[in-house]
């Protein structure tokens, strides 16, 4: 049966998705504003919004260390691109061969298979030891995470293309070179696009451990000096900082991706 304009007797209206999620933050938001206010909470482990946000106003107008707030962001990020810019360049080649030659499959898989479950992070003190506390040993961190998840994935696609494309090209007489390009290539570019984006957030996350080295700007060492020296809402507003670049990135490489692997159903 139905009811008028025929639609379902009973039918109920309910929120829509976007509303709920609205109505989560606004929890989140209300709960936090109660909690510290009310003082259920040390201020020293949650600051109250107000405090944060006077925080954010200071850090933009004024800055951080005698340094203006963007100078913060551009130096995280010039790290970050770099190292993740040249795992790129080197990594894709290098997984391409990988996945293309067995032989050199064979000769290089065990380094990479032992190097794989060590976090970026734990080279940080041969980095230090081996090349010292200026940018490149920084650079470095981020390239070595970057570089090893560009391989595995480019190897990975490259190994995965059909083998009935291979058969294809073959039996049309493409070369070597001209099989590669125009079909493994190309099958193998949303494997790709997956290592460049777990590269492009891992590269990020990195950059806080790798500016632990002696840095005097980005936004890793405002969340390590400003949690040293107990000016905590500083370190909450460079999390928040380093979640809403992050979030950026991504868009920008899922855009990116769509506008190139245009066939490739997102």
């Amino acid at each position: 049966m139905g009811g008028k304009n025929g639609s379902p007797v009973g039918k109920e209206r309910r929120l829509p998705v976007s509303a709920i999620s609205w109505l989560t933050v606004g929890g989140i938001l209300i709960a936090w504003y109660t909690v510290t206010n009310l003082r259920l909470i040390d201020a020293l482990a949650l600051p109250s919004p107000q405090e944060i946000l006077q925080a954010l106003v200071s850090f933009v107008t004024e800055g951080y260390a005698r340094k203006p707030f963007y100078a913060h962001i551009l130096a995280s990020l010039f790290r970050t691109m770099t190292g993740f810019f040249m795992g790129m360049i080197l990594g894709i080649p290098i997984g391409c061969l990988m996945g293309y030659f067995p032989r050199v499959n064979a000769a290089l898989m065990p380094i990479f298979g032992f190097i794989r479950p060590i976090p970026a992070i734990a080279f940080i003190p041969l980095v230090i030891l081996h090349f010292g506390i200026g940018e490149f040993p920084k650079i470095l961190v981020i390239w070595i995470a970057a570089f090893l998840y560009m391989v595995l994935s480019t190897s990975a696609g490259v190994k995965a293309v059909p083998q009935n494309y291979i058969l294809a090209g073959l039996n049309f007489g493409l070369s070597r070179w001209t099989l590669f390009r125009r079909i493994i290539l190309p099958s193998a570019m949303p494997f790709v696009f997956n290592g460049i984006k777990t590269s492009m957030a891992l590269s990020w996350a990195i950059v806080v451990a790798s500016e632990l080295i002696a840095a005097q700007a980005g936004v890793g060492f405002l969340i390590m000096d400003a949690s040293i020296l107990f000016r905590i809402p500083y370190v909450y507003i460079g999390i928040v900082f380093i979640g809403l670049v992050g979030l950026l990135l991504e868009i920008l490489t899922v855009k990116l991706e769509g506008r190139i692997l245009h066939w490739v159903k997102q």
